[in-house]
């Protein structure tokens, strides 16, 4: 099976970026990163891959009059690079999916979705969100995505407890440990040919060379 060629999408200060580069580093995850787009100049994801020696662009959702100019460049530049998977990572723009790239652009959500998802949900709003509203588990969701926030078929998920002393830190802290193993592991999915989307649910099949010979 060829190394699968990823984009990874930031905003902020790519802590996913970082693991899945990660993750490849250490041969847990057959892939390529052939680039990484940044939401605005000076990100520290922006900073993490030209360190890694990634390719890497600013498309700056500012200098857009809407989302589909400015969706039709970030996908220009993942045509570019042949990617087979687009992954948001920390990635706060709304996006219009082109039809080529339907079931092939992914996010992952520091929550358990549909709880605590939307427009302005990120970062540590999620997680003071979660304890504010008494939950006892949090956790993390990967889904693929369509055009509103938050809102496409569920790949997976992984939760974690919520400690009584917890702050949005220490949660989002065990949160990520969780969306270490979650990423790689829907990635890996994808990669197989594992994953059938039915509606709002997403199947994990056999792979397809299970059961030959």
């Amino acid at each position: 099976m060829n190394p699968i060629k990823l984009a990874v999408l930031v905003s902020g200060s790519g802590t996913t970026f970082q693991n899945l580069a990660d993750q490849v580093a250490a041969g847990a995850l057959d892939a390529e990163i052939k680039l990484v787009i940044g939401s605005r100049p000076g990100l520290g994801g922006l900073e993490k891959a030209a360190a890694a020696k990634v390719m890497n662009f600013v498309v700056d959702r500012r200098e857009f009059d809407d989302c589909a100019s400015f969706s039709k460049q970030v996908f220009s530049l993942c045509d570019d690079a042949g990617v087979d998977l687009v992954c948001l990572g920390g990635w706060l723009c709304l996006l219009d999916i082109p039809p080529a790239y339907h079931g092939r652009v992914m996010n992952i959500h520091p929550a358990l979705l549909p709880s605590f998802g939307g427009k302005g949900m990120y970062g540590r709003r999620v997680h003071q969100a979660v304890l504010d509203h008494g939950c006892k588990i949090s956790g993390c969701t990967v889904h693929f995505v369509d055009g509103a926030y938050d809102n496409g078929p569920i790949i997976l998920q992984r939760a974690c407890p919520v400690a009584d002393d917890d702050t949005a830190q220490t949660l989002a802290q065990r949160v990520f440990e969780e969306e270490k193993i979650a990423y790689p592991e829907a990635i890996r999915l994808f990669q197989a040919g594992r994953l059938r989307i039915e509606g709002r649910r997403v199947f994990q099949v056999p792979s397809p060379s299970q059961g030959e010979g």
